[in-house]
């Protein structure tokens, strides 16, 4: 959720953390014996089986809403209040501490920056040509670039925006995290580019979602909002299938969207006043982002249909233990090989 508020290119950035998170990310949350919780609500989805989350960290919880504070994770040190004047606190806190004696941090910083190099998020290109969704979101962040706002509904295509996004910049990645609100991305990236006009806004988008509100583009279309839509079409509902596909022996029940372009989103965008791109190559990838970074003047949408049968790794399977966490199908990280 707050991805760019740290960026990403510090060396002391270790990736999102979660179900979809970096190795290095998760296990530093397992194996600290601080947590300095700023605004978080150790939900599921970061904690993985709660009674094995970092088991050995005390938990400083900062948050404005008391309620959140202890319901999931006890709080050694329970600290309400806005988060920005906690920080302030906190910061000359720490240094007074730090002028008195301060910790050896290079072994740990040694184990993180192994399994960094060790386990980086990345993805194969498909075998039988077609193109890769992790690509297509890669190269819409490095040609659009950081001062980009980059908007994400609800699936796989959303954990890929948060992979492979390079985020460096505050408020430039809006996502409807805990919620889980299939539909958000175009309507969020409406809002973000009427209060950011100077700016461009990509909403990266599902084929399944972008059917929930793409109606919203008549809008934009209307009241020139030239947003631009990236929808990562696998003919079919991702997330779900990929759950499918792992945990009940792929029996595919109501997720596939195959239907020969229906709709065909091209003809779609057109009807609703919008310039409608298509691209299936992975060769033509980076020319059809910058054709649609050439249209300022009404909103574009790029119909990039990509490989079905991709999935979001790393993964926690949803009940099992962080340290449970897998780098591909069946495959898990080499603990012996680690110093932890």
């Amino acid at each position: 959720m707050a991805l760019g508020a740290f960026p990403d290119s510090h060396p002391q950035h270790l990736g999102m953390p979660g179900m979809h998170g970096s190795v290095a990310a998760v296990t530093a949350l397992q194996k600290a014996d601080l947590l300095i919780t700023l605004g978080a609500r150790f939900d599921d989805r970061v904690t993985g089986k709660l009674s094995s989350f970092a088991m050995n960290a005390k938990v400083i919880h900062a948050d404005i809403d008391p309620a959140e504070i202890g319901k999931n994770r006890f709080a050694d040190v329970a600290v309400v209040g806005d988060v920005g004047r906690t920080m302030k606190a906190l910061i000359p806190a720490l240094q007074s501490e730090f002028k008195k004696s301060k910790p050896d941090l290079a072994p740990w910083w040694k184990q993180m920056s192994s399994l960094r190099a060790t386990y980086p998020v990345g993805y194969n290109h498909p075998e039988d040509g077609t193109v890769s969704p992790q690509y297509v979101i890669e190269r819409i962040g490095a040609i659009s670039g950081p001062d980009s706002i980059y908007v994400a509904g609800v699936g796989q295509h959303q954990m890929w925006a948060s992979q492979f996004v390079k985020y460096e910049k505050p408020r430039t990645w809006l996502n409807s995290g805990g919620l889980g609100t299939m539909g958000y991305a175009v309507p969020a990236a409406m809002g973000a580019k009427v209060g950011m006009p100077g700016t461009t806004v990509w909403a990266i988008d599902g084929d399944g979602c972008f059917q929930m509100t793409n109606q919203e583009l008549v809008t934009c279309a209307l009241n020139n909002i030239p947003i631009k839509v990236a929808i990562i079409n696998n003919e079919s509902l991702g997330m779900v299938r990929q759950w499918q596909t792992m945990f009940y022996d792929s029996r595919y029940s109501n997720t596939s969207l195959e239907s020969k372009r229906i709709p065909d989103f091209v003809k779609l965008a057109d009807a609703m006043g919008c310039a409608g791109l298509r691209c299936d190559k992975t060769e033509d990838v980076d020319a059809v982002i910058k054709e649609a970074m050439s249209i300022n003047d009404q909103p574009v949408v790029v119909d990039f249909s990509v490989f079905r049968d991709a999935m979001v790794w790393p993964m926690v399977a949803a009940g099992t233990s962080n340290d449970e966490i897998m780098i591909a199908r069946g495959l898990a990280p080499d603990w012996d090989s680690q110093e932890l």
